[in-house]
């Protein structure tokens, strides 16, 4: 049966933390606590009473969280949300699995999908997918969120709603880049169906199900995110094909564009585990200088003859 739990901390005071606890609001039986390192409680009194807490910071925040965390020595009935998209540079893990690696015996509960902040922060109605080995946990997170103008669906692969909304950040850039180039809409639409065999590969290959990528955590984050100057990634693009500098752009974004980091990250692992990734190498070389957007378009529009459906190596 599902049940709802009463309190819950949000960590992070980011535009995303704070829609989040605008969504958890709309249920009126939950208290929200949102904390960060500026508020003036300590994190152990933020989540004395909690039974269900949202870590919302940046993927360079997730472990100093963590390692917070275990300095309180939390209950192993907490049950822990993760709303960070990227991939570890050290380890290249998803958030989750450095959770779960901290906190074996607590619940671990993903939650992605295309979900634009400042869309949420306007009271836009949106959907989302929260995702765990533990059902329970997931159907009481699903309780917490849902509402009239959010609509949480519920999946048992968090790996791959992770990589979903991680993935795609590194596409985002590339349809920023098209876009900026002005090369059209065939051109998009090409590029963005290219890139979902692209996601698969990496995601089956960590272990996710081919199937959550055609769901909203991956194709639905996927449409959302590269086609809306909304979304951080995007404007990195955007600029990069507008002949600004990536420093330059980044300032001016004032927050975080993961899919800078993850594009890094992603072509490590890619060259590790031989995963081809030609959407992804264009824009690692883009991001670090080695070659300009118009190569980049040219580099993929030059790539070997082949069947669409030849093999896993689209």
């Amino acid at each position: 049966m599902k049940h709802k739990a009463k309190y819950l901390t949000i960590i992070g005071g980011g535009l995303w933390g704070l829609s989040l606890g605008n969504l958890a609001k709309h249920n009126q039986e939950n208290t929200i606590n949102l904390w960060s390192r500026n508020s003036h409680e300590t994190l152990e009194l933020a989540i004395i009473r909690a039974d269900v807490i949202v870590s919302a910071v940046s993927m360079k925040g997730v472990r100093p969280t963590i390692e917070k965390l275990q300095e309180i020595n939390i209950s192993e009935t907490l049950i822990i949300v993760t709303a960070t998209k990227g991939l570890d540079p050290e380890t290249t893990h998803t958030p989750s699995q450095i959770w779960q690696g901290a906190f074996p015996h607590n619940p671990i509960v993903v939650l992605s999908g295309p979900n634009l902040s400042k869309e949420i922060q306007k009271g836009l109605p949106a959907a989302t997918v929260v995702s765990s080995y533990n059902i329970n946990a997931a159907e009481t997170v699903q309780s917490i969120f849902s509402s009239d103008i959010f609509r949480v669906y519920l999946n048992n692969d968090p790996i791959g709603t992770e990589l979903g909304g991680t993935l795609k950040n590194v596409i985002a850039i590339a349809a920023g880049v098209c876009d900026g180039l002005q090369l059209g809409i065939n051109a998009k639409s090409a590029l963005l169906t290219r890139a979902l065999p692209e996601m698969i590969r990496v995601g089956t290959e960590l272990g996710a199900s081919p199937e959550t990528f055609f769901g909203l955590s991956g194709l639905g984050d996927l449409m959302a995110t590269c086609d809306s100057p909304l979304s951080r990634n995007y404007r990195v693009g955007y600029g990069l094909a507008q002949g600004q500098k990536l420093d330059q752009i980044l300032i001016e974004l004032g927050s975080t564009a993961e899919g800078v980091n993850t594009t890094n990250v992603l072509i490590d692992l890619a060259k590790k585990q031989k995963i081809a990734v030609p959407i992804a190498r264009q824009v690692y070389r883009l991001l670090n200088g080695k070659i300009t957007p118009q190569e980049a378009v040219q580099s993929l529009m030059a790539r070997e003859l082949k069947s669409e459906f030849d093999d896993l190596d689209f």
